[in-house]
């Protein structure tokens, strides 16, 4: 007894912390959503990612500027008692004048995977905001059976004690007893595994969302945000889902590859210019030793043409190789419409039966109230047995817990569907949150000529 005397007293303490003055200042869906856009350490991952990517736009563009180098050699020799000090420094330059459109391709392939960066990243975005979503309800969900379970706890010790005091007055049994210490014990254990899975949710909620889940507020679906039908919500997500203008852009990028590819079977005109001075002095006391001494300076420039004729099979190769891979990405496409078109179908029946389970669950919970009182009633009347008390408690707990269950499915659905669509964004839910805007980084970098320092200065 005094180990179920404790769980109860913990049970109340933290009912009643639950339900204190914190609640006053408890989270929000929304804001737990803003919170993890803010602070989640995989959003945050992407959007390097996405920096990382930006960068390809500078380097192809590097293709169009010049190359400058310099060079200096230096060599000082003795023999004979002779010593010679020669050397030499120059600048060379060098500039691409045609390349077989190597260079303007390898831009707008570079140019059309920034883009896809980008949609990646706002799919990513959908992914932790809809996480996040879970991870809240499973909260709410998990402490509000936790709750139940407690609260089921506390009844069946009242139905242990009962049941003794019927036994010592002779009007009860000890089977009686028996069944009711037994649902006791089974209950102590359902009030420890709803516990662990309550701690277990909070872990969650804590990676997603960046925060421990404090006192959480209730949640409903999005109905207002909601396409009418499953069909105008798949027309919506062809046009809009990330995932698929993610791969749209991939398929440019393919496409420009495969021509960048073919320009290197073009002929090549490269220019070169440089200036150089070289010097020699020796150093002897023989006569006439030292007579070309002195410093010479040169210019030069040029221009190379270069006409390809056979590369071993390489040239042709690598554009057979990138003809693929642009097969690849227009099949990537059709298969992510496949996914998206899944993904929407799953949510929006998930979304329609737990709306219709949710109501069936709220009659199930009255009538197995109902039933439970008035199996008490009869019970004590002798018209009934302490199992059938048993039973209908466990009726009643077995429908509080499918009505959180499904009460938690309606809410992840609708944000399901929005996600599914392509519309679950920070600007759409109107988060408070300031947006994070990749095009920022990108325009910063996509021309510079020079530098090693990072736009925030690393």
């Amino acid at each position: 007894m005094s180990r179920i005397s404790g769980i109860l007293a913990v049970a109340i303490v933290a009912t009643a912390l639950m339900a204190g003055p914190q609640a006053v200042l408890a989270e929000t869906i929304e804001g737990a959503m803003a919170k993890a856009y803010r602070n989640n350490s995989e959003l945050n991952k992407a959007r390097a990612g996405v920096r990382v990517t930006d960068e390809g736009v500078a380097i192809a563009k590097s293709g169009y500027r010049p190359t400058i180098g310099a060079q200096g050699t230096i060599d000082y020799t003795k023999q004979s008692g002779t010593s010679l000090a020669t050397g030499s420094f120059g600048v060379a330059i060098q500039q691409s004048i045609f390349d077989g459109f190597q260079t303007r391709n390898n831009v707008r392939a570079a140019e059309s995977q920034v883009r896809a960066a980008n949609e990646g990243l706002r799919n990513v975005e959908q992914n932790i905001l809809q996480t996040a979503v879970g991870a809240y309800m499973d909260v709410i969900r998990d402490r509000r059976i936790a709750t139940l379970t407690e609260q089921n706890l506390e009844f069946l010790t009242e139905q242990v004690r009962a049941a003794r005091s019927r036994f010592e007055v002779g009007e009860g049994t000890r089977t009686d007893v028996a069944q009711a210490e037994a649902s006791q014990a089974a209950a102590v254990a359902q009030v420890s595994a709803a516990r662990a899975q309550a701690a277990v949710s909070a872990a969650l909620y804590r990676q997603v969302v960046g925060e421990e889940p404090g006192s959480l507020q209730g949640a409903g679906p999005v109905r207002a945000a909601l396409p009418s039908n499953f069909e105008q919500a798949f027309a919506i997500a062809l046009t809009e889902h990330p995932a698929i203008k993610a791969n749209l852009h991939l398929v440019d990028a393919a496409a420009f590859s495969v021509k960048s590819a073919e320009g290197a079977m073009l002929p090549q005109v490269n220019a070169e210019a440089g200036v150089s001075t070289s010097f020699r002095e020796t150093y002897s006391d023989l006569p006439g030793v030292g007579a070309q001494d002195g410093t010479t300076e040169s210019f030069n420039i040029g221009a190379t043409l270069t006409v390809p004729i056979y590369q071993g099979g390489r040239a042709s190769a690598q554009v057979r190789q990138r003809k693929e891979s642009l097969g690849e990405a227009r099949i990537d496409v059709d298969v992510t419409r496949d996914q998206v078109r899944q993904a929407l179908s799953a949510a929006w029946s998930q979304y329609r039966a737990a709306q219709e389970s949710v109501e069936a669950d709220r009659l199930v919970v009255n009538a197995a109230q109902l039933a439970l009182n008035g199996v008490i009633e009869e019970r004590n009347v002798g018209q009934r047995t302490t199992l059938d008390v048993l039973n209908a408690q466990a009726d009643v707990i077995q429908a509080q817990v499918q009505l959180a269950q499904d009460e938690r499915d309606v809410v992840v659905a609708s944000y399901a569907i929005l996600s599914a669509a392509g519309r679950l964004s920070v600007s759409r839910l109107g988060l408070a949150v300031e947006r994070y805007d990749p095009g920022e980084h990108y325009r910063a970098v996509k021309d510079k000529w020079y530098g090693t320092k990072t736009p925030d200065a690393r």
